[in-house]
């Protein structure tokens, strides 16, 4: 059942249902805020966890803590959980708290616009239905919109061609000649997963990715069954698991000594995993990175290198120039023959909110705003944009801990300004020039002494160099300052 759409000004618009858009719903029935509605463009909710479901796909951090402080699950069968299990959990969370009454379905957001005159947004959908709130979450996360390679002739192969996250199950890969482009998280999980299947899997790769041990394993009956008698214990271990996250985080930005040490241990973990699986050596200095470790996402997997070892899998570092309707060709002159072309080239992590268009005050696009940097106030508000609000914003991204803690820090940010807009009158909240420009260029400073700055090419830098994506610190640090909403910055 649908949220049927009112035509009364609510107080708070929710834009998606993945991890931010349901946990600003509890947390926002918790806070006793009726006059709400969340907005989804699909017809499930979920987000990523629903819309990724390639063979193999699972997450890279810890069951116990990706998920909500306030939710826990007990049930968890794995160390490191799977999509399936993933979505059932936010399926559940739904459910248990009773949002899904609250939840439009089909409503894809084309464009947010400020009515300064009524001091609303308005909320129009591709379809033009309009919402009208005094308040907006945008909750669309950064891996929502899937990146296609750019390259010459890509649509005129003539078989089965798609993205890892729009996966073909209609498409049986048993016995074809697979061609897959990327190394990225993703294809480290489905790779090994077809290449038993295929005939053949050629794998594509730009630049050898720095895959650690994948430390997994099923949670016995016995732990899920204390976890729910015991609570306690399950906490315990997510405060474990979490500040084993944060010291990895010191490889990427902590003092230059201990990310040395730190990357030399990385380093050798990775060594001894490529010496085990791969024995060919022009293999092995193909699979090894030249890049600091933590410049580009740290991946985990126990079968990538194996599976780079079969014989079967092949694995090719020219350029791909051209795709053509039977196959790839690539820049040494080989000409690739293939049956299916898979695309793991990732998101696009840096065109935030796109294609959703936000107008603010004076009719400013929110793009046009950052077009010299994605200036914010801790990557969850902008001056001329009043009373909207960024979950998973710039910089808010990590490259060590749980996404989650970072959702639940905004979380507490906007709720507190909520609570603050209410206490003063119903005034739009609004921060200042000062306050994001401050902010912008005292994390743009810190990222310089980070190793997401030490010269590789990733998907966390836009195409002029600068890392809008990351937050430069610790998720403690981070937590610390969005506690609680600052009148100050409004000034």
């Amino acid at each position: 059942m649908a949220a049927a759409l009112s035509t009364d000004t609510l107080e708070v618009a929710v834009i998606g249902t993945g991890f931010g858009g349901i946990g600003a719903g509890v947390r926002l029935l918790d806070e006793g805020v009726t006059s709400f509605v969340l907005l989804e463009r699909s017809s499930e909710i979920g987000g990523t966890w629903r819309d990724n479901t390639y063979p193999g796909c699972a997450c890279d951090i810890p069951s116990v803590l990706y998920s909500f402080s306030f939710a826990p699950n007990p049930e968890w069968t794995r160390h490191y959980p799977q999509q399936p299990e993933i979505e059932r959990y936010l399926l559940s969370v739904v459910e248990r708290s009773g949002l899904r009454s609250r939840i439009e379905f089909g409503f894809d957001v084309a464009e947010v616009r400020l009515d300064e005159t009524a001091g609303v947004w308005s909320i129009r959908s591709v379809d033009g239905r309009e919402v009208r709130a005094r308040s907006v979450i945008s909750a669309t996360g950064p891996l929502s919109r899937p990146s296609m390679p750019k390259i010459p002739g890509l649509d005129s192969f003539a078989g089965p061609l798609f993205h890892s996250a729009a996966w073909r199950h209609d498409v049986d890969l048993t016995g074809l000649r697979v061609g897959v482009i990327g190394t990225g998280a993703s294809a480290i999980q489905f790779v090994p997963e077809i290449a038993p299947r295929a005939a053949h899997v050629t794998v594509f790769q730009r630049t050898a990715p720095w895959v650690l041990p994948r430390e997994d394993s099923e949670t016995s009956a016995r732990r899920r069954a204390l976890h729910r008698r015991l609570p306690w214990l399950q906490r315990l271990a997510r405060w474990r698991v979490y500040l084993r996250q944060e010291m990895l985080g010191l490889a990427f930005h902590g003092r230059p000594r201990t990310r040395t040490r730190l990357a030399g241990k990385v380093r050798e973990a990775v060594a001894e995993q490529i010496d085990a699986a791969i024995t060919d050596p022009q293999r092995r200095r193909m699979v090894t990175p030249d890049y600091e470790p933590g410049c580009k996402r740290l991946l985990i997997s126990n079968d990538w290198y194996p599976t780079l070892a079969r014989d079967d899998v092949a694995l090719v570092t020219s350029d791909i120039v051209s795709v053509t309707p039977t196959g790839v060709i690539t820049r040494d002159g080989t000409t690739h023959e293939f049956d299916v072309l898979i695309c793991g080239t990732g998101f696009a992590a840096t065109e935030f909110l796109a294609p959703m268009r936000i107008f603010g005050r004076d009719g400013v696009e929110l793009s046009e705003h950052w077009r010299d940097g994605a200036r914010s106030v801790d990557g969850v508000a902008m001056h001329g944009f009043p009373d909207l609000w960024l979950l998973v914003g710039p910089n808010t991204g990590l490259g060590h801990n749980s996404i989650v803690f970072m959702i639940e820090a905004q979380l507490n940010l906007v709720l507190d300004a909520l609570r603050h807009r209410g206490s003063s009158g119903d005034a739009p909240i609004e921060v200042s020039v000062r306050a994001e420009t401050e902010w912008y260029e005292q994390v743009q400073q810190r990222l310089v002494d980070t190793v997401w700055t030490s010269g590789c090419a990733s998907w966390y830098r836009s195409d002029d160099g600068r890392v809008d994506t990351l937050w430069p610190g610790s998720t403690i640090a981070y937590w610390w300052r969005t506690r609680r909403f600052d009148p100050s910055s409004m000034r």
